[in-house]
């Protein structure tokens, strides 16, 4: 962590403890902006991304640029007092904002379950919703460890989660997507690659027993027809691949990761929906 970006976290932290909460914050991030309408926060944010569309209301938030890409200048006109960034922004935009004299604290990507509820607990913290968060927080770890407990003990599928088509991409250990296989009671086959970067040629060898697929727009239905050309495989020869909403798996807050979970728990173990 920079000495900046330390200072920045100490002086924000430190506002929050005084009692002084952020009046006007920007969220660079679908998670961040999801995760403060449900800590009730929402009233206070005045800019999002184009990507922040949940809950509905933050679709009305004034729009600042994409996770990746942001208006400076635009930012800087709403007159946040906090602006909360990923590990996507632009590096490079995130200095010119602190240059200011804007507030900004990053939030890295997580790499868990855990840290997903490390980081709310975080901005609950930042935005003087501490108790709220802590709640939420409870609730979810409460529901994650009573599905765990289901699947204990039954057999892993082997899963392929495929978050990119062009070219295919997954997901390894070092992402909070591979919590979502483990707890659901299913092995990844890519948890052990060096990279998300993958082949079709190595699904096909690992012939994993159920395919995940994020939504991409129309890109996912359109890789599953793919799939489907693959009649060797244990997915297709038992209808076992799915589409699945990328807004709920890519970007979940604690609660949401919760609620995803149980749903793929469901599709890997269909013994327990019924």
């Amino acid at each position: 962590m920079g000495k900046r970006t330390l200072l920045a976290s100490i002086v924000c932290l430190s506002m929050a403890a005084s009692g002084v909460q952020p009046e006007r914050i920007i969220s660079l991030g679908p998670a961040l902006t999801e995760s403060l309408f449900l800590l009730g926060a929402g009233d206070r944010v005045v800019g999002v991304t184009v990507y922040c569309k949940r809950p509905p209301e933050a679709r009305k938030k004034e729009k600042v640029g994409t996770v990746m890409e942001v208006d400076v200048e635009k930012i800087v006109g709403l007159k946040p007092d906090l602006v909360l960034a990923t590990s996507l922004t632009d590096p490079k935009d995130v200095e010119k904002l602190k240059d200011l004299g804007i507030n900004v604290i990053t939030f890295p990507n997580p790499k868990s379950f855990s840290q997903i509820c490390e980081q709310f607990l975080k901005l609950g913290r930042l935005v003087g919703r501490e108790r709220e968060a802590q709640d939420i927080v409870r609730k979810a770890r409460a529901q994650v460890d009573s599905i765990a407990k289901i699947v204990e003990g039954l057999p892993k599928p082997k899963v392929f989660v495929q978050v990119g088509a062009k070219p295919l991409f997954t997901i390894t250990k070092g992402s909070f997507i591979n919590d979502f296989i483990e707890l659901a009671g299913g092995k990844n086959i890519a948890e052990d690659a060096k990279t998300g970067l993958y082949s079709r040629e190595k699904v096909l060898q690992a012939n994993p027993d159920v395919i995940i697929i994020t939504t991409m727009g129309i890109v996912g239905e359109e890789e599953k027809r793919t799939w489907h050309k693959y009649k060797t495989l244990s997915a297709v020869k038992n209808n076992r691949i799915y589409v699945v909403d990328s807004y709920a798996l890519c970007s979940p807050t604690p609660l949401t990761f919760a609620e995803t979970l149980k749903e793929l728990a469901e599709l890997l173990h269909p013994e327990i929906g019924r």
